[in-house]
């Protein structure tokens, strides 16, 4: 077999062990030939030499957690992340009130925004429905905080949900109310959220389709060739009909919601039904909310909060009943979990079922979304049981100011990457985009340094014992992704007979001073030995 693609004088980080850096690579058929420094000999007649001219190259990256159809759609949505002040994103309101048509009524077309955050604002409150009102009193408006875990709405999205002072918190879930006990319009977890963003408008088949199509560019444009979608079902309708038509510009591992975990065994789905393209990873639930609205599962009060420990969105019963279910079945889990005990609910759980998988060559390898805080007495605990830490390194540099006012000396085992990888415990990054950005070198800058890309808060980085080396959040991005998906037999790393998904580099991220690692650019990107994104070319395909 000879190569029908040769790319040359690169310097090629392979994550193969074997071979772990080399200035060649041979690719046929979508896939990595041979790896290597002298390989001339196998390239075919027609085949095409590429030269890298001393660039770096890395294995295509993996968010191993990320909301892609939600950031897809976010992209039409109002953006609310630059507002650094209840005023400003008041502002941001009133101008799209502005661009509506005047003659809609209170049931017209609703405003939606995302990305909120009251800890950037100097009045570090949440907004109100009165706070919307002065801006949008006639349209309903609907405004997601950046944790995905709370949203605000105005007085008339209240009034069409049919949310007053008698309706009672939905389990797991928390309405906001004033001192008279009235909606005050904010309205936290799911449960609670879902009374009013159930209501707005769904957008079409062809809609959600289209802001996918508009969104792969986005990605190939970071280096991430390959995705663990945590979004809802309707995401997972959308990529099968892009797949069917050619069209799926990443390969997607889906991880289905806990609530249709029934449905799915119903029909005979399976973890691992797929192909290399599109394929079920698992059943995804949540055991708490979030650090941000402070809804996250505690073991003891938030600093300066002394009645207030979060919330457990799922109770240890009905997890326990989840993961039996998922197990007998071999789907693998993958639980949400901010909060030290969530944390230990998810692990008390996981080592019930350890062990209960019926029938396969392997275990379930069940994984734990974020594992922001944990107790220091279960630091040990995922590598005990097997259990992948999927979590985002961005998340630290960006929360570490609400984390040291809220958890306080907890932080020691925040965001404990260090820890974690010293017990031996597999690490899976991610984003956790729209919550963050989807730019993996955000990721690796924040996971090598644990200082945000302005520096702060100082040379030594928040908690500095808990960082990392390059190669260890590199490996996060792909070997550790491939593992937690149970796909390290083709992605992950260069090697012979793997997929031939790459990202080519304006700069050596092993080489370079580590607060550069942020400004990091993609000069081209290959998935399946196809050039989706080649930045030379205006970001057109190769």
């Amino acid at each position: 077999m000879l190569a029908d693609q040769l790319l040359i004088n690169g310097r090629i980080y392979t994550m193969n062990a074997d071979h772990p850096r080399v200035s060649a690579l041979a690719l046929c058929g979508g896939r990595v030939l041979a790896v290597g420094d002298e390989l001339c000999d196998l390239l075919a007649p027609s085949g095409k030499v590429v030269d890298l001219e001393g660039q770096c190259v890395l294995p295509g990256l993996i968010d191993s957690h990320i909301h892609f159809a939600w950031y897809a759609r976010g992209l039409r949505e109002l953006d609310l992340s630059g507002a650094t002040t209840l005023a400003q994103m008041l502002a941001l309101v009133a101008e799209r009130v502005g661009e509506l048509e005047p003659d809609f009524g209170d049931t017209g077309e609703w405003i939606v925004g995302r990305r909120w955050d009251q800890e950037r604002w100097p009045e570090r409150r949440f907004p109100t429905a009165a706070d919307l009102d002065r801006v949008a009193p006639r349209y309903p408006v609907v405004l997601t905080a950046k944790s995905g875990h709370a949203l605000v709405a105005n007085t008339c999205a209240l009034r069409l949900a049919g949310i007053t002072a008698d309706t009672p918190d939905p389990p797991g879930g928390r309405i906001g109310r004033d001192r008279e006990g009235y909606p005050d319009g904010m309205l936290f977890e799911d449960s609670a959220m879902a009374l009013v963003s159930d209501l707005i408008p769904l957008p079409g088949p062809g809609e959600i389709e289209g802001a996918l199509r508009d969104a792969f560019s986005g990605a190939w444009r970071v280096g991430l060739t390959s995705i663990h979608d945590m979004d809802r079902t309707s995401a997972f309708a959308a990529y099968q009909r892009l797949h069917a038509q050619g069209e799926l510009g990443l390969r997607v591992i889906k991880y289905l919601p806990a609530d249709v975990l029934d449905c799915a065994l119903e029909v005979g789905l399976r973890a691992g039904l797929g192909d290399d393209w599109l394929r079920v990873g698992g059943v995804k639930a949540f055991a708490d909310g979030a650090l941000g609205p402070r809804t996250a599962a505690m073991l003891a009060p938030y600093e300066g909060e002394p009645d207030n420990v979060g919330v457990l969105t799922t109770t240890e019963r009905e997890l326990r009943a989840l993961a039996r279910k998922a197990v007998q079945n071999r789907f693998p889990l993958a639980v949400h979990a901010i909060g030290d005990r969530a944390n230990r609910m998810v692990l008390d759980v996981l080592a019930d079922v350890a062990g209960k998988d019926r029938g396969g060559s392997r275990p379930c390898r069940h994984r734990i979304e974020h594992v922001q805080l944990l107790h220091p007495d279960d630091v040990g605990r995922l590598a005990e049981l097997d259990v992948v830490a999927s979590m985002q390194p961005v998340h630290a540099t960006q929360d570490f100011e609400m984390a040291d006012r809220y958890w306080g000396d907890r932080c020691a085992t925040a965001y404990a990457w260090r820890s974690l990888l010293n017990t031996d415990t597999v690490l899976a990054f991610g984003s956790d985009c729209p919550v963050e950005d989807l730019n993996p070198f955000l990721g690796i800058h924040a996971a090598v340094t644990r200082r945000r890309v302005d520096g702060s808060p100082g040379p030594q980085g928040w908690v500095p014992r808990q960082r990392l080396a390059v190669e260890e959040a590199v490996r996060a991005y792909t070997l550790g992704a491939a593992y937690a998906a149970g796909l390290e037999d083709r992605l992950g790393s260069l090697a012979p007979a793997k997929l031939a998904d790459l990202v080519v580099l304006d700069r050596d991220v092993f080489a370079c001073d580590p607060m550069a690692i942020a400004e990091t650019q993609v000069m081209a990107t290959m998935v399946g030995g196809q050039w989706v994104w080649d930045r030379e070319r205006n970001g057109s395909p190769g």
